[in-house]
């Protein structure tokens, strides 16, 4: 007997054209110094990796939500697991763009 509900397929995971258009997403809407092929998938962005603050993730969090069509609230409970990396913002927006 198999299961075929959505909650036991394997979430959708961004490819590299996905990873490297958010990279490039970030550095735009931050106007970093750090290039965008430079963003490793898996480094932290908040802190020590990118260097990212708290307004740093509201920003990219405001621009993310105007380009693939996605809320992303302040309260969010899983925040600190989008945010963990690029991968992670990347893995969360092709689960749940519009555009």
């Amino acid at each position: 007997m198999s299961d075929s509900s959505p909650s036991t397929s394997a979430p959708a995971v961004a490819d590299s054209a996905l990873m490297r258009e958010v990279a490039e997403l970030v550095v735009s809407a931050l106007n970093l110094e750090t290039a965008a092929v430079d963003i490793q998938p898996d480094d932290p962005l908040y802190g020590d990796g990118l260097g990212l603050d708290s307004i740093d993730i509201l920003e990219i969090a405001l621009v993310v939500s105007k380009r693939y069509g996605l809320q992303l609230r302040a309260d969010h409970e899983d925040n600190t697991v989008i945010f963990q990396s690029l991968r992670s913002l990347s893995n969360h927006i092709a689960l749940q763009r519009t555009k």
